[in-house]
C-alpha cells in the first residue's frame, strides 16, 4: 500500500510538469519572437493589422506578410515610458520573458510536494505507533514473530518449575510428530493456560516450549490488541490466526490474557465496552474454529484467572490450565544454579542457605538477588561474590536501602532499640514463629527506622490458630516494650498494627478461629496472586450490623491477647531486654548468634493489665 501511494504520488507530478511543458511549448513555439523596437517600427510603418494584449507580451496580425513570409509576430512587452525613451536614440531593444514555467513549479508543484511529504510522514508516524507499515495495516496484527534458529531457550534454561514442564512436555511432543501422538485418537489441548503470580516464569515457559519444539513462535500482549477504532481488535484476531495457519506448525503465545478476555459485563463499574467484547468473541469464534490437528497450540498466560470471561475457559477452548507458582525451597535452589552460572561466586557459597532465606521468592526475584549480590561484589572491588554479598543483597530486597544519612536523636535512636529488641525477643521466645536473623537499627527504605530481618528456614503452607496468635504477639513486640520501658505510645508500630489487624481479621473472618462467631466466613475469597498488604480489598457485606460488631470486637479481644503475651514475654525477660537493647544501640546490627535466648513460662497466666 505504501509502495503504491509513491507510484500514484509520482506520477501525478510527472503529468502535472508535463502539461505544464507542453503549455509552454505550444503557446510560444510557432510564432518567432522578435524585438519590442521591430514591433514599434512596424506599428509606426502602419503594416500592423491586429494586436492581442497581454499582460506581459504582444501577438500581432500583420496586413502584408514580410520578406521572409511572416503573417504573424511576438514581442514582450516593455513598459510605454521606458519604450518611448530608448525609440528617440535608435538604438535595438525588446522585453525579456519570465520563465512561467519555473513560477509554476514554485508557486504549484513545490507546496504540493510539501504537502504530500508532511501527509506521508505523519502517516508513518501512526502506522509505526500501531505496529504496521503503513496507514492501512491498523488492522493487522501485532504479534512478533519469533522463527525456529530465533529461539534458544530450552527446559534446561527453565528451574523450579518441572511439573509445569512436565505438563508442557506433551505440547512439544504432538508438534514434533502430530501424526505418532494422535494414532490412537488423542488430541492435543486447543489452548493451554499458564496461570501463576508474576514474575514465575510463565512466559519463558512458553518460549521454552517454542524451543524445544523447534516451531515458530508468535508473541503478542492482550493489550496489543484493543485500540482506539472500532474492529481493529477483531481483525488483529483473525489476522493472527491466519498467519499461524499459513507458518503451521507453530504456536501462539497471548500473554496478560486478562486484558484480552476479562468477563464480559462483570463488576458493579462495568458497561457495554463492544469493542473489547467483539475482541473477545472473535478469539472464541477462532479457538472454535481452527483445528489443533495442522499444528496450532495457543498458549496464554495471565495473574487473574478470577476475572476471565467462562466461556474462554470451557472445554474446548483452554482445554488445560497449568499453575505456575511460587517455587518450593528445592526448586529455589534450582533457580539459582541456573543464574549464577553467570557470575563468579566463590566455592563455599551455599546456594541451600540462600534458598532457605528466600521463602516466597519468584524466579524474578531470585535472578535480582543475584543480580544485586553481584553489583554489591562489584561495588567493594572484589573478584567473586561471598555469602555475605547474597545476605545484604537479601536485606535491600526485603527491607530496603540503608539510610545512614538519616541521623536520629539520642532518645529516638533509644526508643527504635528497645522496639526492635521486643521483637526479636518476644519472637525467639515462642514457638512456631520464623527464626531472627539479624536486628538493626539503621534505617532503611522509606520509613522503616529500624528492622528485624526474620525469614522462615522452612516452607510452610499450613499455620495453626496458636501460630498466628504467637506471629501476632511478634508484631506487637515492639510496641510491647515500648509501654513497658517509656510508658508511652509512638507511631513506630504503625506497620506492625497493621499487619497484626490484617492476621486477626482474618482468623475471625476466613479461617473460623473465634469461638463467639464460629465456623462461619464472612469474607470473600481474593486473587491469590495479586493480594499484597498495601493493596486495598474490596467486599460486599453479607452479615448484619450485630455480626459486624461482633467481628470488631473478635478482632479487638484477639489483639489484645497477642499484645498481652507480648508483655508479658517482655517481663520475664526485663533483664535480656536491657541488656541487647544496650548492645543494640553501641553495635547497631546484632546477628542471630549474638542475640540471647529469652525464658517464656508458658503455663504462667496471662493477666489483663488495661491496655489493648
Amino acid at each position: 500500500m505504501e509502495k503504491e501511494a509513491h507510484i500514484n504520488l509520482w506520477y501525478f507530478i510527472f503529468v502535472f510538469l508535463g502539461i505544464m511543458i507542453l503549455q509552454e511549448w505550444l503557446g510560444a513555439g510557432p510564432i518567432e519572437k522578435v524585438p519590442y523596437s521591430e514591433f514599434q517600427q512596424l506599428l509606426q510603418d502602419g503594416k500592423i493589422a491586429d494586436i492581442k494584449v497581454a499582460d506581459s507580451s504582444l501577438r500581432a496580425q500583420l496586413k502584408e506578410p514580410l520578406p521572409d513570409g511572416r503573417r504573424e509576430i511576438y514581442t514582450v512587452r516593455v513598459e510605454p515610458d521606458l519604450a518611448k525613451d530608448l525609440s528617440q536614440y535608435n538604438v535595438q531593444f525588446s522585453g525579456e520573458a519570465q520563465n512561467k514555467l519555473l513560477n509554476s513549479i514554485l508557486s504549484w508543484i513545490i507546496p504540493t510536494v510539501v504537502f504530500f511529504a508532511i501527509w506521508m510522514y505523519f502517516v508513518r508516524k501512526i502506522a509505526g505507533q500501531q505496529g504496521g507499515a503503513g496507514f492501512m495495516s491498523v488492522g493487522k496484527s501485532k504479534a512478533k514473530i519469533y522463527l525456529e534458529k530465533d529461539i534458544k531457550v530450552t527446559f534446561d534454561e527453565v528451574a523450579g518449575v518441572d511439573e509445569a514442564k512436565d505438563e508442557l512436555k506433551e505440547i512439544v511432543a504432538f508438534l514434533k510428530n502430530p501424526r505418532e501422538y494422535g494414532r490412537i485418537g488423542a488430541r492435543v489441548p486447543k489452548g493451554v493456560l499458564l496461570v501463576g503470580p508474576p514474575g514465575t516464569g510463565k512466559t519463558l515457559l512458553a518460549r521454552a516450549v517454542a524451543g524445544e519444539a523447534a516451531v515458530a513462535f508468535f508473541s503478542i500482549n492482550g493489550s496489543e490488541f484493543v485500540e482506539m477504532f472500532v474492529g481493529v481488535g477483531a481483525a488483529r484476531v483473525r489476522d493472527l490466526f491466519e498467519q499461524a495457519r499459513k507458518n503451521a506448525p507453530c504456536i501462539i503465545f497471548i500473554d496478560e490474557l486478562d486484558a484480552l478476555g476479562r468477563a464480559r459485563g462483570a463488576g458493579p463499574l462495568s458497561g457495554g465496552h463492544d469493542e473489547k467484547e467483539q475482541t473477545l468473541n472473535q478469539l472464541l469464534s477462532e479457538l472454535d474454529g481452527f483445528n489443533p490437528q495442522q499444528g496450532i497450540v495457543l498458549l496464554a498466560a495471565t495473574n487473574r484467572p478470577e476475572i476471565l470471561d467462562p466461556a474462554l475457559l470451557r472445554a474446548g477452548r483452554f482445554d488445560r490450565q497449568i499453575l505456575v507458582d511460587r517455587p518450593d525451597k528445592p526448586g529455589r535452589i534450582a533457580i539459582l544454579k541456573v543464574h549464577v552460572q553467570h557470575i563468579q561466586i566463590e566455592n563455599n557459597v551455599d546456594l541451600e542457605q540462600i534458598a532457605a532465606l528466600t521463602t516466597g521468592f519468584t524466579g524474578a526475584d531470585l535472578a535480582n538477588l543475584v543480580n544485586e549480590a553481584a553489583i554489591l561484589a562489584t561495588r567493594r572491588n572484589a573478584d567473586e561474590v561471598t555469602l555475605d554479598d547474597f545476605t545484604m543483597a537479601i536485606e535491600r530486597i526485603v527491607a530496603g536501602l540503608e539510610k545512614k544519612n538519616r541521623l536520629l536523636n539520642p532518645y529516638e535512636r533509644k526508643v527504635v532499640a528497645y522496639h526492635e529488641t521486643g521483637h526479636a525477643l518476644v519472637t525467639l521466645a515462642l514457638p512456631g514463629t520464623d527464626v531472627v536473623q539479624k536486628v538493626s537499627i539503621i534505617p532503611r527504605g522509606i520509613g522503616a527506622l529500624g528492622y528485624n530481618i526474620q525469614r522462615p528456614t522452612e516452607d510452610r503452607y499450613l499455620m495453626t490458630c496458636e501460630e498466628l496468635e504467637h506471629k501476632m504477639a511478634s508484631l506487637l513486640g515492639g510496641r510491647a516494650a515500648e509501654m513497658l520501658v517509656f510508658n508511652k505510645l509512638s507511631t513506630g508500630a504503625a506497620n506492625d498494627l497493621d499487619k497484626a489487624t490484617d492476621i486477626a481479621r482474618s482468623m475471625v473472618m476466613r479461617y473460623g478461629m473465634d469461638e463467639t462467631l464460629g465456623l462461619a466466613t464472612y469474607a470473600e475469597e481474593q486473587s491469590p496472586y495479586l493480594a499484597t498488604s498495601g493493596m486495598p480489598q474490596f467486599q460486599s457485606r453479607v452479615y448484619s450490623e450485630k455480626t459486624a460488631r461482633e467481628i470488631d470486637e473478635a478482632v479487638r479481644n484477639k489483639i489484645g491477647q497477642a499484645f498481652r503475651l507480648a508483655t508479658k514475654i517482655l517481663e520475664q525477660n526485663r533483664q535480656l531486654l536491657e541488656e541487647t537493647s544496650a548492645k543494640l544501640l553501641k553495635k547497631e546490627t546484632l546477628s542471630a548468634e549474638e542475640l540471647p535466648k529469652p525464658v517464656w513460662d508458658a503455663h504462667a497466666p496471662v493477666e489483663s493489665d488495661g491496655r489493648p
